[in-house]
């Protein structure tokens, strides 16, 4: 089983400018330890040049109070170098199960 060091992103809606109602994830990012528990890749063809890759990866963390109370919020983790969607939180206190997919593209910190 492969280790894991790396950051994970919490995004929480907040409003671009006082009274404008357009909302953004504001976004936190926290480092963690763990373990690779899954790692595998899948390719999506598609009618495109480039085809979709996405990841089906599952890291396991060791998980503190800030991620067991925002787990709903985790939205990437930075990971072999690049960032990729959190799809899927599964909570097995102490730790968070989170299953990868594709590549992140949202904001950052």
């Amino acid at each position: 089983m492969a280790r894991f060091r790396g950051v994970v992103g919490y995004g929480e809606p907040a409003e671009t400018a006082p009274g404008s109602g357009v909302f953004e994830d504001a976004i936190t990012e926290r480092t963690y330890s763990g373990d690779v528990i899954r790692d595998a890749r899948q390719a999506q063809e598609r009618d495109q040049v480039l085809d979709d890759i996405s990841v089906q990866n599952s890291i396991s963390i060791v998980a503190d109070p800030y991620a067991n109370e925002h787990f709903h919020a985790i939205r990437y983790v930075d990971w072999a170098g690049s960032l990729w969607k959190v799809t899927t939180v599964e909570v097995q206190r102490p730790r968070l199960i989170l299953r990868l997919g594709g590549k992140y593209n949202g904001p950052t910190d």
